[in-house]
């Protein structure tokens, strides 16, 4: 365990944090637009956190076994990017600085991953970064019981802020870590008592330290500007095997002498007279983005220390017996192996031609998939039973045994997503979680930042439309294909049978920049693709399952209305109307395809699209000569069966709205 490091003088140290707090002001100022109040508030707690205590190294930025820094205070930015300027990655120098929220800068206005090295996770919806933060300890605690400490022992560090713990997310996540006993996770809380409106009194009287403290973390309280007394909390943190919480009392934009301490400071520019006084308060008599030589140097020791932390492990991985495992895990599955395994698979469902829920036809193809890909590693919102996301091999993570590959996340939707996110980011793992369709509306922020991050994470989502019959329209999903549908970068699937199932599960596992949904039946759906094709199909989006010499009608369905939608083509047969059946289980990678493929499977005859969800999205796909069979309002509690016939979500309203169609 690498322990404090301070080899400089307290001046130079607290200079380092001036450095950082006279960047902050001066790119806020140059952009005339941010957030300079926690910059300049929390410069000492992470000039103490970075200077003696951090592990990481700029040149290798992506190494498995660095320290992560989250900064889930997102609106603080320049704090991060000053810190990047100053430890020395490369794709930071000052003019990133002087761009400062500008549009093609890398200094975006809240930290966006993937927009600039060392940048661990998108942050700014406040309290994500924490709840993303505790999958990341999550990972280094299961890799660990995996590995081992050679390979494996680094820390998660957090900066949140006041309105980070009031977010309701802030509650499951701590809930989480604390019962899973994270003790390599530290949040410092910016405990400066300042909100947009004014003071945190206007709307909250909790004793946030009880709280952390009833979750089951190690809590203390420091001056957050004491170089001393920070180091201390932290490292006595680090000998705690609880995670703990650091209530850091700090002064929102401290320095700035007639502003400081006030919510003015938090989401403006100080202005230049406030800014000239601050460089005197503070002694920083340099101009605009200059930082002396010598402060310069001392943050790149930083950088230079996690270089040699990095080289030494490197040796290690090098002659560790489980080095290759450990690799296979963070380069992900491998492709043709996972290929063979779900053709496998689909070719004996073809041959069965069983009729189940897709929700089983997903444990199904996760009893053959686990085996194959390692690094899945399973949950659920305390839904294992309905999601069927627990396979028979698999042993769940428990506080005191990390080497599981299954984690119960209780009833906590937003913080699973979120910890989804911070497996998938930590790497070593390809996460999946379950909850109901209905309950997406809960963990919609962390699936957005997942896709806007461009992570691989996996929802499934089960019991997707009134078809879970009695449980009503508090727990029918109706909406919400067309509202996830709505995210850019996320790919919904909405299965048919089985087969696709499979084939929906390898491209969730092989989409390595984009998260995925997997919406699945509680009802038993009969087998639509009975003669085995190695071709992933669904990897098309829609493709013609019915495919007549001449069309009279298009028929698109997804889920369990495709096979209503062959019912509906065989009785409009008997009418001698011939109709093209496609399916369709992910609209988005249809939209993908080449356009000649598009107009091929959905013809020049009038479309009908058939969903048990509301219309939203579909217009794109169906044009003028077109109809829907789907819902028009919420659900109801009955029997699967009679919520169908209620509705007009049948095969004869099919039929109906066909002729009519074609008669028109």
């Amino acid at each position: 365990m690498n322990t404090q490091t301070q080899t400089i003088s307290p001046a130079l140290e607290a200079q380092m944090a001036n450095a950082i707090r006279a960047l902050s002001m001066d790119a806020v100022q140059m952009a005339n637009s941010g957030h300079p109040g926690m910059p300049m508030g929390m410069a000492d707690v992470a000039t103490v956190l970075f200077n003696r205590f951090m592990t990481i190294d700029p040149a290798t930025p992506n190494w498995p076994d660095r320290d992560r820094f989250v900064l889930s205070a997102g609106h603080g930015s320049m704090l991060l990017y000053a810190l990047h300027h100053l430890l020395g990655y490369e794709d930071m120098d000052i003019e990133q600085l002087r761009s400062f929220r500008q549009l093609g800068s890398r200094t975006a206005g809240h930290p966006e991953y993937g927009h600039a090295l060392g940048i661990e996770t998108t942050t700014g919806p406040l309290g994500q970064g924490i709840a993303t933060a505790v999958g990341m300890a999550l990972g280094e605690k299961i890799l660990r019981a995996r590995h081992g400490a050679d390979l494996v022992d680094h820390w998660t560090y957090v900066i949140a802020g006041d309105g980070c713990l009031m977010e309701g997310i802030s509650h499951e996540a701590i809930d989480l870590a604390g019962h899973h006993k994270l003790g390599k996770l530290i949040v410092l809380w910016d405990d400066n008592e300042i909100t947009i409106d004014g003071a945190t009194s206007l709307s909250t009287s909790m004793d946030q330290k009880a709280r952390f403290a009833a979750a089951g973390w190690n809590v203390a309280s420091v001056d957050g500007h004491d170089h001393t007394a920070i180091a201390g909390a932290i490292e006595a943190a680090r000998q705690n095997d609880r995670p703990s919480l650091i209530a850091c009392k700090t002064i929102i934009g401290y320095g700035a002498p007639n502003k400081q301490g006030t919510s003015a400071t938090h989401g403006a520019p100080l202005g230049d007279a406030e800014i000239n006084a601050t460089r005197e308060a503070l002694g920083w008599l340099h101009a605009p983005f200059v930082v002396p030589d010598d402060l310069r140097a001392a943050w790149k020791n930083v950088a230079k220390r996690g270089a040699a932390r990095r080289k030494a492990w490197q040796g290690r991985l090098s002659q560790s017996e489980k080095a290759d495992v450990f690799l296979a895990g963070q380069n992900g599955p491998d492709a043709a192996t996972l290929r063979d395994t779900v053709n496998a698979h689909k070719a004996q469902i073809s041959r069965d031609a069983p009729s189940v829920a897709t929700r089983k036809a997903s444990e199904m193809a996760l009893e053959a998939l686990t085996a194959a890909c390692p690094s899945l590693l399973g949950g659920s919102a305390d839904l294992t039973g309905s999601n069927n996301t627990r396979t028979k091999a698999m042993r769940p993570v428990t506080a005191d045994d990390a080497s599981g590959t299954y984690l119960h996340y209780g009833i906590r939707e937003h913080g699973m997503a979120a910890a989804m996110n911070g497996l998938a980011l930590h790497g070593g793992f390809i996460p999946y979680g379950g909850t109901f369709l209905a309950f997406a509306d809960y963990s919609r922020p962390a699936i957005r930042l997942g896709a806007l991050m461009g992570v691989r994470a996996i929802h499934v989502m089960t019991h997707d439309s009134i078809g879970l019959g009695e449980d009503g329209p508090t727990h029918q999903p109706v909406e919400h294909l067309a509202s996830l549908r709505a995210i850019p970068n996320l790919n919904v699937f909405r299965p048919a049978d089985a087969v696709e199932t499979a084939e929906a599960w390898e491209l969730a596992i092989t989409s390595d920049k984009t998260p995925s949904v997997l919406c699945l039946s509680r009802q038993n759906l009969p087998t639509v693709r009975t003669v085995h094709s190695d071709e992933n199909l669904t990897a098309r989006g829609a493709y013609l399952l019915r495919d007549p010499d001449l069309r009279h009608v298009t028929l698109i369905a997804t889920g369990s209305e495709v096979a209503l939608a062959l019912e509906a083509a065989e009785l409009l047969k008997e009418s001698r109307i011939e109709a093209a059946v496609v399916s369709a289980p992910c609209l988005e990678l249809f939209a993908q395809q080449e356009d000649e493929y598009r107009k091929a499977v959905l013809g020049k005859a009038p479309r009908i699209a058939i969903e048990a969800a509301v219309a939203d999205g579909w217009h794109r796909w169906l044009g003028p000569w077109s109809a829907f069979v789907g819902m028009e309002g919420f659900g109801a509690s009955a029997p699967a069966e009679q919520l169908y016939e209620y509705f007009g979500i049948t095969p004869q309203k099919v039929v109906a709205t066909a002729k009519t169609l074609i008669s028109a």
